[in-house]
């Protein structure tokens, strides 16, 4: 399918003043974060009831499309996909093409194409606001663009990119590279701050919902909590205390006292991010048990993450082994098994359901409070790289190897 390929699009030179929320505003008191894990307020769970999944067929036909929408502009792998946070409406694709695309969901028309990228296009992402998209290549080549003009109003090169992050209330892009410093831009005024460390690759990184902090996890294992304002590092955790291999993914709670990190190493670890303590560590017997000195045979942490209205997290192996835990009581209490490796996780905002896409190209939706399957989209013919779902949990956008993107609709037996 070719559509908007046809479209000449005209980029308009104006570029509009945005004014930068300032990052101190509103700081919060003591009270707000935790001390300590104890202090974190746990839900109880209101009726930890076992849920019957639906039945799936264990062998899929080949020619199985369950997708309502193919987007099949991208000429490569789709590496990257993000929806606009404001609507829900247009999603960002980033490619092997060297291109990404900014597409709405509803026909898969192309609202328009960003161009001049030298390398595979690994990170997209909007704005807070929907008003801006991200787009950078593993070059290191960052641009920005104007949705409403459909515009590049930005441009900027660093070292090879690892990640690309918006701050989640104010035009201000984070951006972690393989040299191991961290970029913070305001846009598109281009006013810079950078935070150094070690020279080792910033491999995740995620600004924290408060707004005035970023974690970032580097290639030796260590993680640090980084002051946005002040510029230095509040807490850094290393050693024994840090992971013993690279970290891969990062993920955050809703009011910013809790981090969960994921390593190379097979562990994941749960960090306070106002004293700086790990005040948890995750693994499943038989798994995740790999050594520092043999990566290629630890089961590496692929995606975590917290659920918003359940005391639970989750944890996506390499292996294909789901793990739920109880955040109070770190006990496991689910282990959900896929066929092949998992490449990330996704909570849906306000239920028990998380999401996985995996290697067998298979986006699964799964009942954390029974570990029941809740159903399973296939169509796509190769790995589906990530994955986004929607604020109401009832579409799913998808990236994968078959150079193609796909819109699922989620269906459930309770709406």
């Amino acid at each position: 399918m070719d559509n908007g390929q046809g479209n000449e699009i005209e980029l308009h030179g104006d570029e509009e003043i945005i004014e930068v929320i300032d990052l101190n505003d509103t700081e919060p008191g003591p009270n707000d974060l935790a001390d300590e894990l104890d202090d974190v307020d746990f839900e109880d769970d209101p009726g930890m009831a076992d849920d019957e999944g639906w039945e799936t067929e264990d062998e899929m036909e080949a020619d199985q499309d369950d997708s309502e929408l193919t987007f099949s502009n991208h000429k490569g792998s789709v590496f990257c996909v993000s929806l606009d946070p404001a609507t829900n409406t247009m999603a960002v694709t980033g490619g092997e093409d060297d291109k990404a695309y900014v597409w709405s969901v509803s026909d898969g028309e192309v609202l328009f194409e960003c161009t001049g990228h030298k390398d595979s296009v690994t990170c997209a992402v909007f704005s807070h606001d929907s008003s801006l998209v991200a787009t950078g290549d593993m070059s290191g080549m960052i641009k920005v663009w104007k949705v409403e003009t459909k515009a590049e109003i930005w441009t900027f090169e660093v070292g090879d990119l690892e990640w690309l992050e918006w701050h989640p209330c104010a035009p201000v892009l984070l951006a972690g590279t393989d040299e191991g410093n961290v970029w913070m831009w305001k846009v598109p005024a281009g006013d810079c701050k950078t935070f150094q460390s070690a020279a080792c690759q910033a491999t995740s990184g995620k600004v924290l919902p408060d707004g005035k902090r970023a974690v970032v996890g580097y290639e030796d294992g260590s993680i640090r909590i980084w002051d946005l304002k002040q510029g230095n590092a509040v807490h850094v955790i290393k050693g024994q205390d840090g992971h013993q291999g690279a970290l891969t993914c990062l993920a955050c709670n809703k009011d910013s006292s809790l981090v969960l990190t994921g390593s190379v190493d097979g562990a994941a670890k749960l960090i306070n991010t106002t004293t700086g303590k790990v005040v948890g560590a995750f693994a499943v017997d038989g798994i995740g048990k790999g050594s520092k000195d043999g990566e290629e045979e630890t089961n590496s942490v692929e995606s975590v993450g917290f659920c918003n209205i359940l005391p639970l997290i989750a944890v996506a192996y390499l292996d294909g082994t789901l793990a739920i835990y109880d955040l109070a009581s770190q006990v496991l209490r689910h282990r959900c098994h896929h066929e092949a490796g998992i490449v990330h996780l996704q909570w849906e905002e306000a239920s028990s359901v998380v999401s996985t896409c995996s290697l067998d190209g298979a986006l699964r939706l799964w009942d954390a409070r029974s570990g029941n399957m809740v159903s399973e989209y296939r169509g796509h013919t190769a790995e589906i790289l990530d994955f986004t779902i929607n604020r109401e949990g009832t579409m799913a956008v998808t990236a994968s190897g078959d150079n193609r993107s796909k819109v699922f609709c989620l269906q459930r037996p309770d709406r």
